[in-house]
């Protein structure tokens, strides 16, 4: 039980260190002007006020109103462009080198804090956004398992279930323990489908008495919610699958249907069909080039993943792959921000590749 805990603990030590070496050196700095490309697409979940809460293990998808405040006012002062996807895309289409760096904005799931407190952010400082949403959730049909997990450990004591043959008995009395707990069961099931990552998950969520779909409902906009935002003028809607699957752990047909079926569902709620997908969960084990091909088929302009790079010109020719940066509410201070504009560490992470498709 404690490998899955450990393995989860090395990543995010990694990345601390990572971090502080970069800090300490200034070497991002240096590599910048290699390593930049012509701008990125930022990604972000959550945006809500700072709860202060001794067991957060989605820490990482949340950041507060005052940092997404931060980071527009600082990418303002250091000449950044905040393009809308389409504005972006078209960047790369031109052949040739923008004037400015830019960046897209984009947020993930179709969370209420979207509209309750990230947008009037937006609003003040003008900034072009996309919301990849997830039709499921607004219809209240599909899971947030992974806040599922974290609100039955929180109100548990000790857990007891079984992954794969496998039985996960661990004490969750204090945050520490708790967040053991959801390390050993999250890279536990992560590494299975979709089926089996569902059922522990539903198995722990019962255990503690609680409503999924409840869940959803209280966190997620409804139809409503999205087709008012739709009708924003700095608003483009983008599609996030029908379920949040991981795509590539289901076959083509059920793949292409979780895809296609999100976008028909948004359009016909909003009366915009999306021109853009988000690939849920977003890494090389969740979307691939079955993936990418798919979203060309069915007719996106673009699709992103969560495969960190800058973009570069080469990106015109991989519009359904694209990378991006994720803005981690664990690191919310503008010298990592910098750090991670420059480049520099994934051009480390991609051993020297601008395009990872």
């Amino acid at each position: 039980m404690w490998v899955e805990g450990f393995m989860a603990s090395w990543r995010e030590l990694a990345i601390e260190a990572g971090m502080q070496l970069f800090k300490a050196s200034g070497a991002h700095r240096l590599a910048a002007p290699f390593t930049s490309g012509l701008g990125a697409i930022l990604m972000f979940h959550r945006v809500r006020p700072e709860r202060g809460e001794a067991f957060a293990p989605n820490a990482g998808l949340e950041i507060t109103p005052q940092f997404l405040d931060a980071t527009l006012t600082h990418l303002a002062a250091r000449g950044y462009d905040i393009l809308s996807l389409d504005a972006a895309l078209d960047v790369l289409r031109a052949h040739a080198a923008p004037k400015h760096p830019f960046v897209v904005l984009t947020f993930d799931d179709g969370y209420r804090d979207l509209v309750e407190h990230a947008l009037p952010v937006l609003e003040r400082h003008r900034a072009p956004f996309t919301a990849y949403v997830t039709s499921g959730f607004a219809d209240q049909t599909a899971r947030l398992w992974w806040l599922e997990m974290e609100e039955a450990l929180r109100r548990q004591s000790r857990v007891d279930t079984v992954v794969e043959g496998r039985r996960i008995a661990r004490n969750c009395a204090t945050a520490q323990e708790k967040r053991d707990a959801f390390g050993d069961i999250y890279w536990a099931i992560r590494d299975g489908g979709e089926a089996q990552l569902l059922d522990v998950v539903a198995r722990l969520a019962a255990a503690a008495g609680l409503d999924s779909h409840a869940l959803t409902a209280e966190t997620c906009l409804d139809w409503s919610g999205i087709a008012a935002l739709a009708r924003h003028e700095l608003a483009t809607i983008g599609a996030h699958s029908v379920t949040h699957a991981r795509l590539a752990k289901l076959d083509a047909a059920d793949a292409r249907r979780e895809m296609g079926e999100s976008r028909d569902a948004i359009a016909h709620h909003t009366g915009i069909a999306p021109k853009h997908f988000c690939y849920p969960v977003g890494d090389p084990t969740s979307a691939g080039a079955r993936e990418f091909a798919l979203a060309a088929e069915l007719g996106f302009d673009s699709a992103v993943t969560t495969r960190p790079g800058m973009i570069f010109p080469e990106h015109r020719d991989y519009l359904h792959a694209l990378p991006r940066l994720s803005v981690n509410g664990k690191h919310q201070s503008l010298a990592a921000l910098d750090i991670l504009l420059s480049g520099a560490p994934f051009a480390v992470m991609n051993r020297g590749r601008r395009v990872t498709a």
